[in-house]
């Protein structure tokens, strides 16, 4: 039987007592590429941005296509590694593993393994599938067998570009019979579909009742309010599966969640998740933060400038990319103009009152209920499935 715990650490500094090893799971780097769509949503309830975008539009030499535009993080493999790492490190004072999970790619993890001290960080990515009813799940499939890992990768990617059903149950079969590897049901009642409730869960209960045997957890997401997150419990109990934690991180603050083990490799916390179905999550303190602060604090990390990266990352135009004038590559934004334009820069600055200490303050006061953060340490540590 499936055993989960949850912990909160600003309840107690206690529970970390006794364990070897914090694990970050599911958190991003600049390989992820990050769609644009939601851009034309959003202005519809804003009809002065959305004036400033038709002048820009009519201005450009390219038509807008924010459907293929995306942006990606200002964090390096390198540094998104070194961001999880610390937190688990310095801050839990535990031996850290970290498996990143850029979407559809393993090119962060790929780079991290040729450095020394590195080298052991596991093939891991967040698996795009679009399913048969017209939702989108997303899979974290973690410590991919190197030998294998280049094949697999490219089959996944042909059903993410190419998709069926039954190849998803026997790419899922596939990846299953390796014993090393973690696959994990990332945040499963987000409807990327935008479907709506009532259809996203029964695309779920389909994709459940076909590939639940291959699955070996679900995810409490560090990004997802504990509203939908303890909705996952019931969901997880119903077809037998731990859960896990999920940090989801894209901009520079660490992980919001992790995983507390006794496990001295990735090989071995999957054994503790596959076959002892036991899991010790902890939500971090940046957690008990209302989401819209949080989500304000990730944009001003990817709008901010980085002068010590390297030419090319440092301004956010550099990290924002467009398809080109014939269709078919991409450029940065920054190609396209000689300076953003002032009213981007105008909206930027509303976002930036995030970093006030008054607003943050009134901010927590007026979300205090978004979530039951007393509900939420109820668990003290106790089994929740």
């Amino acid at each position: 039987m499936a055993s989960t715990k949850v912990s909160c650490i600003w309840r107690s500094t206690e529970c970390t007592r006794g364990y070897r090893t914090g694990v970050s799971l599911h958190s991003h780097t600049r390989h992820s590429k990050e769609k644009l769509q939601f851009i034309p949503a959003f202005t519809e309830k804003w009809p002065i941005i959305q004036r400033a975008l038709d002048r820009q539009y009519r201005k450009s030499v390219v038509p807008v296509d924010f459907s293929r535009a995306y942006w990606t993080s200002p964090l390096t493999p390198k540094l998104a590694f070194e961001v999880e790492k610390d937190q688990i490190e310095r801050g839990l004072d535990l031996a850290a593993l970290v498996s990143l999970t850029d979407h559809d790619s393993i090119q962060a993890p790929s780079l991290l393994r040729l450095a020394r001290e590195t080298a052991e960080v596991p093939l891991s990515m967040e698996w795009t599938v679009p399913y048969d009813c017209g939702s989108v799940f997303h899979l974290g499939i973690h410590n991919l067998p190197v030998e294998h890992a280049h094949d697999l990768t490219q089959a996944l990617e042909q059903y993410t570009q190419k998709p069926r059903a039954a190849d998803v149950t026997e790419l899922l079969s596939a990846l299953h019979s390796f014993p090393e590897v973690l696959i994990v049901f990332n945040h499963p009642l987000w409807d990327l579909g935008g479907l709506g409730a009532q259809r996203h869960a029964v695309c779920l209960d389909t994709f459940m009742q076909q590939n639940g045997a291959f699955l070996h957890a679900m995810e409490l997401n560090g990004m997802r309010k504990w509203d939908e997150n303890k909705r996952v419990v019931p969901l997880a109990e119903r077809w037998g599966l731990p859960i896990v934690s999920g940090g989801d991180r894209h901009a520079c603050e660490p992980s919001a969640t992790v995983n507390l083990s006794h496990a001295q490799s990735f090989a071995e916390f999957v054994d503790e998740i596959r076959n002892q179905q036991r899991s010790h999550i902890l939500f971090m303190q940046q957690y008990a933060d209302p989401m819209c602060v949080r989500v304000a604090h990730a944009v001003l990390d990817v709008i901010r400038y980085y002068p010590e990266y390297p030419e090319g990352s440092r301004r956010w135009d550099d990290r924002v990319f467009h398809p080109d004038k014939t269709g078919e590559g991409f450029q940065p934004l920054s190609a396209f103009w000689k300076s953003p334009p002032e009213f981007v820069e105008r909206i930027f600055s509303v976002f930036r009152l995030a970093e006030n200490a008054t607003v943050q303050w009134a901010a927590r006061r007026v979300y205090a209920d978004e979530m039951d953060l007393h509900a939420l340490s109820e668990g003290r540590s106790e089994a929740i499935s």
